[in-house]
C-alpha cells in the first residue's frame, strides 16, 4: 500500500474531527462525577451540571487525551449570583482520579459566580498562577457562547465567540516551558474557596454546555509522547495558526485594554520569565 494512503488511515484514526452529524456528547466526552447533579439529555446535545450545599458539584472530560488541537464548547453559568461558585473548560494532563497533581499541564476557563468574570490560567509543569481576568461584554448566564483554546507547537490562544483573548507563545528555546504532555478536556462546576464564600441561599447553581465536537490529535497519557501531534496534516498546525494575524493581534489588544483587569505579569509576586517575552 502506498506510504501516502497508510499515512492518511493513521491520522484519521489519531485525530477527533467534529462534525455537524455527530457533534453528540457520548461522542466526545464521559461522565467523570456528580451522580444526580450531572444530567445530559436523551439527544446529547445539552449538559447540565449543578452545585448545592450537599454535593461537590459535578464534571465531565474526554474519552482520549491529546497532543494538540483545536478545542471549543458553548456554555451558559448559573444565573444565581453568588461568590465562590466556578464554571470551567480546561484541558489538563491530571489524571482523572481525582488526585490533583502540583507539577502538571492546564489551560483554563474559569467563570466565577459574580461580575461577568472569565480567568485564564496556565500551568506549565508548575502550580499556575498564571492568571488572566476579563470582564466579559456580554452576561455569560443569559445565552449560550462559544470558548475556545488552540494549542499547537507554535502557541496556545484562548478564544471567547472567535475573538482572541490571549496568547501564550512557546518560548522553549528561550527556557520557557511550553506543554508537553498529553492533556484531555474536562469541564466542571464546583465550590473553589479561592472565588470567595457561597451565598448557598442562592442554591442550586446549574451550568449548561452544548456543541460538543473539537478537532484534536490523540495521544495516550502512558506514552507520554505528543511528536506526532504537530504533523501539519492537522489545520491546527498549519502556518497560519502559527501566531495571530495582523487583524486578530489588533482586536486581541483592544479587547485586553478595555476588558482585561487583572494581568499575572503586572503582579511583582506572580511575574515569570515569560512575561518580557509573550505578546
Amino acid at each position: 500500500m502506498d506510504f501516502i494512503i497508510i499515512l492518511t488511515i493513521i491520522l484519521s484514526v489519531l485525530s477527533m474531527k467534529s462534525n455537524g452529524a455527530n457533534n453528540s456528547f457520548d461522542q466526545y466526552y464521559t461522565y467523570l462525577w456528580g451522580t444526580d447533579h450531572f444530567w445530559v439529555n436523551p439527544q446529547g446535545t445539552e449538559v447540565q451540571l449543578k452545585m448545592d450545599k450537599n454535593s461537590g458539584g459535578a464534571g465531565f472530560k474526554s474519552k482520549l487525551d491529546f497532543g494538540s488541537g483545536s478545542f471549543h464548547i458553548k456554555l451558559k453559568t448559573p444565573d444565581k449570583r453568588t461568590r465562590g461558585i466556578v464554571t470551567s473548560f480546561y484541558l489538563t494532563s491530571n489524571p482523572d482520579d481525582g488526585t490533583p497533581q502540583e507539577n502538571h499541564f492546564e489551560l483554563d476557563f474559569e467563570f466565577w459566580g459574580m461580575d461577568r468574570m472569565v480567568q485564564t490560567n496556565i500551568f506549565l509543569n508548575d502550580g499556575g498562577r498564571r492568571e488572566q481576568r476579563f470582564h466579559l461584554w456580554f452576561d455569560p448566564s443569559k445565552d449560550f457562547h462559544m470558548y475556545q483554546i488552540i494549542w499547537n507547537s507554535h502557541q496556545i490562544v484562548f478564544m471567547v465567540d472567535n475573538i482572541p483573548i490571549r496568547v501564550f507563545k512557546n518560548n522553549s528555546a528561550k527556557g520557557i516551558t511550553f506543554p508537553n504532555k498529553s492533556m484531555h478536556a474536562d469541564a466542571s462546576i464546583w465550590n473553589a474557596p479561592f472565588a470567595g464564600p457561597v451565598t448557598w441561599s442562592e442554591a442550586p447553581f446549574i451550568a449548561q454546555y452544548q456543541d460538543f465536537g473539537f478537532d484534536a490529535c490523540s495521544a495516550p497519557a502512558k506514552s507520554g509522547d505528543i511528536s506526532h501531534c504537530s504533523s501539519q496534516q492537522y489545520f491546527w498546525n498549519k502556518p497560519e495558526y502559527w501566531e495571530l494575524s495582523a487583524a486578530q493581534k489588533q482586536q486581541m489588544n483592544k479587547y485586553k485594554k478595555s476588558y482585561m483587569f487583572y494581568d499575572y505579569c503586572s503582579n511583582k509576586i506572580t511575574w515569570k520569565p515569560e512575561c518580557s517575552l509573550n505578546e
